[in-house]
């Protein structure tokens, strides 16, 4: 099992446990073999046996409940991970899409009164969604929406409330609403259609509608609407924009949407004037917490701005609709295909502390790695798809936790629970043992030492109030401390009963002197000339400096008839360092004739100074120049239209005449 290090390190089994797996080193410089906490491999070269290596493993453990195929597309279902800290634990997820799955759906339409060409074509659109030629879209449910009750978005003159519409239009029109659910979920066409039927047109007065009013019932009334366990499509159809958050301001509603039913009795929005609008975020919640895909159905004008919400909200999607909603059918059948090919894979509810990641493997080679969600597209019917997912724990969970992995827009899940070890299994105590010295008890690879004992090992005396574990330590201290910013022994030895015992080569009443840390020089201790003592080099004779790098004699320097470095330069370790302009292993050679750099640049600059100066006067000059024949030219041209007048006056005063 692993042992422990020194008091300024891992002190007890778990905080071993707990150190990461990458670290290369558990022990600090100095710390001795003995030590317990240590890579396995350091431990198994130490012969420590199977049964005293206590290395607790991740776990994976897997249990499906429904294999896939009949409805089940997603395994597994359950999942029980045991995770180390810092230890990534992958498993695999598998998704095929089924050939025939149940999907319900809701037909959200604007009733606003530029609509009133398309309800006659959605009144058949139970009877058509359900034919052989399309997807299987029962049961189906129908609701509709115009805009909130209020000025300045609906008339508030009674007689506009009681009818809406512009006068000479002789059909029925029913008063303006924010959203209005009639069907709940049916498998009833003729139902769906006699319902839709008695449906009539409204009005609002200005463009955008309360849609996302709309939307938002849908997916928060669950009882209300019907959703079942099925794939859940919502189909809004509209041939103008939308309302968002804080439009409400304009009729003086400020409190936000509170994301809950408000339907009355009638299947009416009853908190239109009292809550705003939802937001773009706020809706893209509400839909994934409740697995419903979105189908926008809009008219050319503005599909562009669909598109851009759409981006805004996953598993959703955007069909091009006929002004009179012809194509409804079409488009609710291709948008369905597209969606459900589309399988997105995410969590939800992970507590702090994990970390997941996906790698998509979605056939044909494809493979997207590191991704924050798996993410596959064009997956046909049958096919199976697979996800790695990567579950790593950065810190102790204080008890067993779970998450959600679920496709969106499907009403299956995964369970992943999690618990992380973080603590020693360790075998029963055992009092007395010859472990401890028969003076303690061993438990989980240490001893707690019985009254009047102390040490690893319990092989102390103590006498009450004088010799504790910590005053035996303090002898231990170099400075004579207990702080335990000071490592006992130096850090190069052990503490026992008050006395250090030194590793290696470390020496001294605290193992503070060794015989191998002196400086070096030409990568050896002392340069090879002198001895270590305790840190500090001790040079032989004729050697000097903190390495003995450096020799006391002059032979090297000296010359048969010059005298030292040629009286040109001084002898240093040994060796002539010139005066300035001479060179050579004894100065002898005079350098050549010198030029001080500054001065060049200094001439250099004067000269640059003094063009630039004459070039700035020719510049003027001809400036000057070109002034000068501009003016000239100006006052001959004025000298003749005088002349010229002058000869016209006395040509006209000499016919007076």
């Amino acid at each position: 099992m692993p042992l422990y290090s020194s008091r300024n390190f891992q002190a007890i089994c778990q905080s071993c446990v707990l150190l990461t797996s990458d670290l290369q080193d558990f022990l600090a410089q100095g710390e001795p073999d003995e030590r317990r906490c240590d890579r396995e491999e350091a431990l198994r070269k130490r012969h420590c046996s199977d049964g005293q290596v206590l290395n607790p493993q991740p776990a994976i453990r897997s249990r499906a409940e429904e294999p896939m195929g009949n409805g089940v597309q997603l395994e597994p279902q359950n999942l029980h991970l045991k995770l180390r800290v810092g230890m990534p634990q992958s498993f695999e997820v598998r998704f095929r899409r089924a050939e025939v799955y149940p999907i319900d759906l809701y037909y959200l339409m604007d009733l606003s009164f530029s609509m009133k060409d398309d309800l006659k074509n959605i009144r058949n659109l139970g009877r058509e969604v359900s034919s052989p030629h399309s997807v299987s879209l029962s049961p189906s449910g129908f609701g509709s929406f115009v805009d909130k009750v209020a000025v300045p978005y609906v008339s508030t003159v009674e007689a506009k409330l009681a009818n809406p519409c512009i006068e000479g239009y002789k059909n029925p029109c029913q008063p303006a609403f924010s959203f209005k659910h009639v069907l709940k979920l049916t498998e009833d066409v003729e139902e769906f259609e006699r319902k839709v039927s008695k449906q009539s047109i409204s009005s609002n007065l200005d463009n955008p509608e309360s849609g996302f009013d709309a939307i938002m019932q849908v997916a928060v009334c669950q009882d209300d609407i019907g959703w079942g366990n099925a794939t859940r499509i919502l189909v809004y159809t509209s041939d103008d924009i939308f309302h968002l958050a804080g439009d409400g301001k304009l009729a003086g509603i400020y409190q936000p949407n509170d994301g809950k039913c408000h339907l009355n009795s009638n299947g009416l929005y009853n908190k239109d004037t009292v809550y705003d609008y939802p937001s773009v975020g706020h809706l893209s919640q509400v839909l994934s917490a409740n697995n419903i895909r979105l189908i926008f159905a809009v008219t050319d004008q503005h599909i562009q701005n669909y598109e851009a919400l759409s981006e805004m909200i996953p598993q959703s999607v955007v069909g091009l609709l006929e002004d009179d909603s012809s194509n409804v059918v079409q488009l609710i059948s291709e948008a369905c295909n597209n969606l459900l090919s589309s399988i997105l894979l995410e969590h939800r509810d992970v507590p702090p502390g994990l970390g997941v990641s996906y790698n998509s493997h979605c056939g044909d080679d494809r493979l997207a790695q590191g991704q924050d969600r798996g993410e596959c597209s064009d997956v046909r019917t049958n096919q199976q798809v697979n996800f790695t997912v990567t579950v790593t724990s950065s810190s102790c969970l204080s008890k067993t936790e779970s998450f959600i992995i679920k496709v969106q827009g499907i009403n299956e899940e995964l369970r992943v629970t999690v618990e992380t070890l973080c603590d020693c299994d360790c075998q029963d105590s055992e009092e007395q043992s010859s472990q401890c010295h028969g003076n303690g008890t061993f438990h989980c690879g240490i001893c707690s030492c019985d009254s009047g004992h102390t040490g690893q090992r319990c092989e102390c005396e103590t006498q009450p109030d004088k010799d504790t574990s910590l005053a035996l330590e303090t002898l231990c201290s170099p400075a004579q401390t207990n702080s335990t910013g000071t490592p006992l022994c130096s850090g190069h030895g052990s503490c026992v009963c008050g006395q250090c015992i030194c590793w290696g080569q470390h020496r001294g009443q605290h193992c503070q002197c060794d015989d191998i840390s002196c400086n070096r020089h030409n990568n050896m201790i002392c340069g090879g000339n002198g001895r270590c003592d305790c840190g500090n080099c001790e040079c032989f004779h004729n050697y000097t400096g903190p390495a003995c790098e450096c020799s006391t004699l002059t032979d090297q320097c000296q010359t048969s008839n010059d005298g030292i470095c040629s009286h040109r330069g001084q002898c240093e370790c040994n060796e002539c360092h010139c005066h300035p302009g001479f060179f050579g292993s004894h100065c002898t050679k005079p350098l050549a004739p010198w030029i001080d750099p500054w001065i060049i640049n200094m001439g250099k600059a004067v000269v640059g100074i003094v063009l630039l100066g004459v070039i700035m006067i020719i510049i003027y000059r001809l400036m000057l120049e070109v002034s000068y024949q501009r003016e000239r030219r100006s006052f001959l041209k004025d000298k003749e239209n005088i002349c010229w007048e002058d000869v016209s006056i006395r040509k006209e005063r000499k016919g007076q005449l």
